[in-house]
């Protein structure tokens, strides 16, 4: 589980997150909405420790995020940035493999490589692995990175809108893979999505964020409904069923 508690950023008197009270229970997919410039981002980077926090606690899987060393919370949980500064001289496998540091400290032993190998194939980067990553496309490089992650073998996942530079095809193969992830390795994943529509169909859970603040926290089901979604979105959105569950028609 992850426990937020009273926790607030302070940017200036006009721009601050929180006070934030959430839980977010172990397993499956939860997915954070909301408008831009809501505090989904900064909340994803408070909680994996990248981002101070001004006042209050978070703790994952009974670990106090603040106080925790660097070494053992590098093992509970691992982070992926919206914003990645790579190195166009690594391959798609030397990225992968910085996901072990945390264990291999550099020195990468037989079952780090099988684990490595095991994450690439995963995100179906096996074709490419030897690939440098000025040579991949931005959605390619993007697959790398979330399987860098993945590679770190953590519970707990949090992923700062992995669909950036994905088309429809890969974004779809995107989220049935980290549900797969949930589902078949254990991960509690906790994702921000612009689109409310993979939300609604691949979350478990989604924690709906405005103004800093969490505003509603539920099952799709009771998310995705005209009141709740206009509310957050401050536009008309109306949901109608769709052939897999709830849609929401928002143009």
């Amino acid at each position: 589980m992850i426990t937020l508690t009273g926790v607030r950023k302070q940017y200036s008197t006009e721009v601050a997150i929180g006070p934030v009270d959430v839980e977010i229970p172990g397993g499956g997919i939860t997915a954070l909405v909301g408008p831009n410039g809501a505090g989904k981002s900064t909340l994803l980077t408070m909680i994996g420790r990248l981002l101070g926090i001004d006042e209050g606690t978070i703790e994952i899987a009974g670990y106090d995020v603040g106080s925790t060393s660097s070494k053992d919370l590098a093992r509970i949980v691992s982070i992926l940035r919206q914003e990645n500064h790579f190195i166009t001289r690594l391959t798609v496998r030397q990225l992968v493999s910085f996901g072990r540091f945390p264990y291999s400290k550099g020195r990468l032993t037989e079952s780090d490589e099988d684990i490595i190998s095991r994450a690439i194939d995963f995100l179906d980067l096996s074709e490419l692995e030897g690939r440098y990553l000025d040579q991949l496309s931005g959605g390619q490089r993007q697959r790398a990175y979330v399987a860098m992650v993945l590679c770190q073998e953590t519970d707990y996942v949090l992923l700062d809108e992995p669909l950036n530079n994905l088309d429809m095809r890969h974004s779809v193969q995107m989220m049935q893979q980290l549900q797969r992830a949930a589902d078949e390795l254990g991960r509690t994943i906790v994702i921000v999505l612009h689109d409310i529509n993979f939300a609604g169909h691949y979350a478990d859970r989604i924690c709906a964020v405005k103004n800093g603040r969490v505003v509603q926290f539920g099952t799709p089901e009771e998310i995705m409904t005209d009141e709740v979604l206009s509310g957050v979105f401050d536009t008309p959105v109306q949901v109608v069923p769709g052939p897999t569950g709830p849609l929401a028609v928002y143009y």
